[in-house]
């Protein structure tokens, strides 16, 4: 028989700030880990033009259960989030004092916490939240999100460059995070497998990186890394891209004079 106090101790209130870290630590790899990896692969399907790209999205929101599978994301999104906020206040930095990488990296992971959280956040106000208020329909995503990353203020592509800055801090904080996670959950334990664990995450996060700015460079410019090149629809045509959909736009402009 299981002995109650043994029960009665796991949630005890002392033990509730340990609880939280743990739970903290797991919901940032699965589901919001897991949720950013998902949602980069998603959107490089741009690359391919608008028809890959909306094929893609309507494969999601036509998923069965999806308002359930949503708020299995969201919560645990909120609650990472703004307990990962609570922490990132809370903490003392001590990179003065120690200069050992981990101290660092520790600085580094609650400052691209809070940066990510603002990134995630602006993005899906900007997209899935318009779609929820009725404002903007899945078809709509593609083109808006040429017109919003290739706008300029004063020749600065500031929307992209947010983008851009807001990939990197969101996919440091993952792979970071991924390696914090195996070490507190007794994944690596030697410090031969805690530096080969470093390595991996951080190749991981390198090719994460890329893909999200190559869609990102591809929304603002219509271009992207060599290799990476448009694929074609079924009917043999080039994809539709961000240019056509600039010059469509200008000629029905020009149509309107």
């Amino acid at each position: 028989m299981s002995d109650p106090s043994a029960a009665k101790s796991l949630f005890d209130k002392s033990r509730r700030p340990f609880l939280l870290r743990k739970l903290h630590s797991l919901t940032g790899v699965v589901p919001v880990g897991a949720f950013l990896v998902f949602h980069l692969w998603t959107n490089a399907n741009a690359l391919q033009g608008q028809e890959r790209f909306d094929e893609a999205v309507s494969g999601i929101t036509h998923m069965p259960y999806l308002p359930i599978l949503e708020i299995g994301i969201l919560a645990p999104l909120l609650f990472h989030a703004f307990y990962g906020v609570k922490l990132a206040l809370e903490s003392k930095p001590n990179v003065g004092a120690y200069t050992y990488s981990r101290n660092w990296m520790y600085t580094l992971q609650r400052t691209t916490g809070i940066l990510a959280f603002a990134f995630i956040g602006f993005h899906l106000w900007e997209y899935w939240g318009q779609k929820m208020l009725g404002k903007m329909t899945t078809e709509q995503f593609y083109p808006a999100l040429c017109a919003n990353m290739s706008s300029t203020v004063k020749g600065v592509p500031v929307v992209a460059l947010v983008y851009i800055l807001g990939i990197a801090a969101s996919v440091f904080h993952l792979a970071n995070g991924l390696w914090g996670f195996c070490f507190s959950w007794g994944v690596t334990v030697s410090k031969r497998s805690q530096q080969m664990a470093a390595v991996v995450f951080g190749l991981i996060g390198i090719a994460l990186f890329i893909l999200g700015a190559n869609t990102a460079i591809y929304f603002a410019t219509d271009s992207m890394f060599p290799g990476m090149l448009f694929g074609e629809n079924d009917g043999g045509n080039v994809a539709r891209t961000c240019q056509d959909i600039a010059r469509a736009a200008a000629a029905q402009g020009g149509l309107g004079r």
